[in-house]
C-alpha cells in the first residue's frame, strides 16, 4: 500500500491510517487534503458509524512534515488546507477513536482533543513545541487545552513544550485508557467495535450535545490560530529553528 492516508472498513468501523511510517508520519498537504476527503466522505456514508484514527510503523504522527512548511512559508494556501482539515475534523458528527504510540508531536498531540476515545500504547511520547519552533499552538489547543487542564498547565505543556508520555496524557485527560503496545491495535478495534453497535443516532446527537456550548468559538480560535500560525512561518525566528531542525536531522 503506498497511499499516506489509506482507509480500512470493519464492519461499521472505518479505519483512517496515517502511511508514512518512514518519516514517522509527519503529515503533508496531500496528506491534509486526504484526510479531509476521507473524513467528509464518512460522515455522508451511512454505512460508517465509528471513526477509528490510527497510523502504520512505530509512532502515530511526527507532526507537520518541515520540508514542507518551509515551502509553503509564502503560500496562504497551505494554511487553508490545515485548518479546512481541522474544521472538518470538528464538525465530525460520528465518533472517532484514535489509537496512538510512539511520537506525537505537534499536532499529533493537538488532533487528539478532538478525538472522543483516544487508546495509547506505554511508549506515547507527546509534545507541543511549537514556541521552541517560533511558531504558535495550533488545532484549537489554545482553547481546549486550557479547558480541560486548566491555563497554568496548558502554558506549561504549550509555551514550554516539554516532552511527556501516556500516563500522565491519560491523568490530564487527553487519553482515556492506556495499554502495551502488542494490545494497542485489538483494544482501539474493541472499543470502536462496541461503540459502532450503539444507535447511532443517539451517539451522534450526543456527541453534538457536548460539543455545542463551544463548537462556534473553537472554529473562530481555529481561524485565528491558522492566521498567527502563518504570519509566524515566515518570521525570522522560525526559519532559523526550521533551519536547526533541518541541520540535527540530517
Amino acid at each position: 500500500m503506498n497511499d499516506l492516508v489509506f482507509t480500512e472498513k470493519q464492519g461499521a468501523v472505518l479505519e483512517v491510517i496515517l502511511n508514512r511510517p518512514d518519516k514517522k508520519n509527519a503529515l503533508t498537504l496531500s496528506m491534509y487534503q486526504k484526510l479531509t476527503q476521507t473524513l467528509s466522505k464518512a460522515m455522508d456514508d451511512p454505512e460508517v458509524n465509528v471513526v477509528l484514527l490510527r497510523a502504520e510503523g512505530d509512532s502515530f504522527s511526527a507532526g507537520n512534515d518541515i520540508q514542507d512548511f518551509i515551502s509553503s512559508a509564502h503560500n496562504p494556501q497551505a494554511i487553508d488546507i490545515i485548518v479546512g482539515f481541522l474544521h472538518t475534523l470538528v464538525d465530525c458528527e460520528k465518533p472517532i477513536i484514535a489509537a496512538v504510540n510512539g511520537d506525537a508531536v505537534g499536532i499529533g498531540t493537538t488532533m487528539l482533543l478532538h478525538c472522543d476515545i483516544v487508546v495509547a500504547a506505554n511508549d506515547l511520547r507527546c509534545q507541543m513545541p511549537f514556541v521552541k519552533l517560533g511558531l504558535i499552538p495550533e488545532g484549537g489547543s489554545t482553547l481546549l487545552l486550557p479547558s480541560l487542564v486548566g491555563q497554568k498547565k496548558a502554558f506549561e505543556l504549550m509555551v514550554e513544550g516539554k516532552p511527556f508520555g501516556a500516563e500522565k496524557a491519560q491523568t490530564i485527560g487527553i487519553v482515556n485508557q492506556v495499554v502495551s503496545s502488542g494490545e494497542l491495535l485489538d483494544q482501539a478495534r474493541d472499543r470502536a467495535q462496541a461503540l459502532s453497535h450503539l444507535l447511532p443516532n443517539s451517539v451522534q446527537i450526543s456527541k453534538a450535545l457536548m460539543k455545542k456550548p463551544y463548537i462556534e468559538e473553537l472554529h473562530r480560535t481555529l481561524d485565528e490560530e491558522g492566521r498567527l500560525f502563518y504570519k509566524r512561518l515566515s518570521s525570522p525566528e522560525a526559519k532559523a529553528a526550521f533551519m536547526t531542525f533541518l541541520q540535527a536531522s540530517a
